[in-house]
């Protein structure tokens, strides 16, 4: 809920989308009205799209899976999506049995993402869409509040 929209896409391996990711929560949570929308936007390969499918199937804990393989360090291969998952306190066996409860739905969300940062001309991960101003890699948030107060003008 928020006053105004942030969207980010972003990749559970993206270098800079985990790098910026604290600020961006920083800034969603010290401004108290911006509706942060994330969008999956899996681009670098199988173990990003497991990771993005088994979040997705988290439900109302994705929050919680999100912010478990945000803060990974590294490039994460299948194991370590479901190392890092299980840590957080989720079964992979129950997220798999969801993810097959809801495929068509999440391969959907999946696809929309990505038609969409295409259609903007996007290259890459991270991506930002602040009210209407477009941010194709890290904003610089000094540009990125001007942006959101715009918006909300």
């Amino acid at each position: 809920k928020g006053d105004v929209t942030l969207v980010e896409w972003f990749d559970y391996q993206c270098p800079y989308c985990k790098k910026a990711h604290p600020e961006i929560m920083r800034l969603v949570r010290d401004d108290g009205h911006i509706r942060l929308v994330m969008k999956d936007w899996p681009i670098f390969g199988p173990s990003s799209l497991y990771a993005s499918r088994l979040t997705l199937a988290a439900g109302p804990h994705h929050e919680k899976a999100l912010e478990a393989l945000m803060a990974t360090k590294a490039r994460l291969s299948q194991q370590d999506v479901e190392t890092t998952l299980t840590r957080a306190g989720f079964e992979i066996e129950a997220l798999d049995a969801a993810y097959g409860r809801d495929q068509a739905r999440i391969d959907g969300i999946i696809a929309r993402n990505g038609a969409q940062a295409e259609s903007f001309g996007f290259m890459g991960t991270p991506a930002y869409i602040a009210g209407t101003t477009v941010f194709p890699g890290v904003p610089d948030m000094t540009d990125l509040k001007r942006a959101l107060a715009a918006a909300r003008a």
